[in-house]
């Protein structure tokens, strides 16, 4: 066995570097998770603001409907002019939750740190070359008379 000027044997600084490119590893491996949960954080975000959208349009539309084109009826406005004021102005409120749910949507970028990262280290390792091997020199073969 060769030893290292550190006094570590061969099989010692493979088990060290082994150790390291794992750990190197779950360190990235973390990080990518990190900013993966930031991502789902701000698309549950964006996706609860489409839902209460939906939820809203779709249950109180029915009931406020009838109450606010009553209400316009009763101010002096056609019936029908009332309702259509009122759907409107509905439509109008699920247009900018609708928007606001989209420019949650569009922050959502993949994980460019841990990407950045992983070449970094990819291109690290393809540029290293494995310790050349000294072979052992050939003997001379001796030669008998027979």
């Amino acid at each position: 066995m060769s030893s290292a000027d550190d006094g570590r044997s061969l099989g010692q600084l493979v088990a060290s570097a082994t150790a390291e490119l794992s750990g190197l590893v779950h360190d990235e491996i973390a990080l990518a998770k990190a900013e993966i949960r930031q991502d789902v954080k701000r698309g549950i975000v964006g996706g609860g603001a489409a839902t209460v959208a939906g939820v809203l349009l779709l249950f109180s539309l029915p009931v406020l409907s009838f109450a606010a084109a009553y209400g316009i009826h009763n101010l002096g406005l056609g019936l029908a002019w009332s309702f259509l004021i009122v759907g409107g102005a509905y439509i109008v409120l699920a247009l900018i939750l609708l928007l606001l749910a989209m420019r949650k949507f569009k922050r959502i970028k993949p994980p460019e740190k841990s990407i950045a990262s992983a070449k970094e280290t990819a291109s690290v390792l393809s540029r290293t070359k494995p310790h050349p091997r000294t072979r052992p020199a050939k003997q001379p073969e001796s030669t008998t008379a027979a």
